[in-house]
């Protein structure tokens, strides 16, 4: 059970995040900066979104209990929020957003914080995928875990922040695309069993 909720979680999170469609974001962001500060500003972004994410795996489902949100309800609508996010990424708007966003800012000084590691890496469908996570296995071991698959994604997208160019020029506007489009029907064919998981604890599907 461990092993299949941690590949579950992973691929979950992995989507989600989409460090393959941040990366060109990335690009964009840091573009005309020289290697090392682009290398600063790629682990500042991992860290505080980490920081952050942690945050909410710590406190997140005290907090629901003490507004009065059940984990089932909160299931449910994390799972809605996340068939959106896929819909958003099958369609390509996800990556206009992005797009957008990176073009109407000025981050001449530091966009590390700011859209990097929030909204863009701890954004809303991040923060609640890791308050699901953490509510489908409850304990340390389970906080453990999801803590373990966080860092493992953060990973990757700093690794991918950090050999950016050479990931844009492989694999290309159009492999992007195709990436993309590919992760948002996995993702939401996994919100959907969110859901189901929810409506199941209440008792509305077997």
């Amino acid at each position: 059970m461990d092993s299949a909720f941690l590949i579950t979680g992973f691929v979950t999170l992995f989507v989600i995040m989409d460090p393959i469609g941040l990366t060109p974001v990335f690009v964009a962001l840091t573009q005309g900066m020289p290697q090392s500060r682009r290398r600063q500003i790629a682990l500042r972004g991992c860290l505080i979104a980490g920081l952050l994410l942690s945050l909410f795996a710590l406190f997140g489902e005290a907090v629901l209990g003490f507004v009065g949100i059940s984990m089932p309800a909160f299931r449910i609508a994390g799972g809605i929020l996340l068939f959106l996010t896929a819909l958003d990424m099958l369609f390509q708007r996800r990556a206009q957003r992005r797009e957008d966003q990176a073009e109407e800012e000025d981050h001449s000084n530091d966009p590390s914080v700011f859209p990097l590691a929030m909204p863009l890496i701890a954004g809303p469908g991040s923060i609640a995928t890791i308050i699901l996570l953490t509510g489908q296995h409850p304990g340390i071991w389970g906080l453990t875990m999801v803590l373990g698959i966080m860092l493992a994604v953060l990973m990757i997208a700093l690794v991918l922040f950090l050999s950016a160019g050479l990931l844009e020029r492989a694999l290309g506007k159009t492999g992007i695309n195709v990436v993309t489009r590919l992760l948002g029907m996995l993702l939401a064919a996994l919100s959907v069993q969110f859901v189901l998981d929810g409506l199941k604890a209440f008792g509305f599907a077997a």
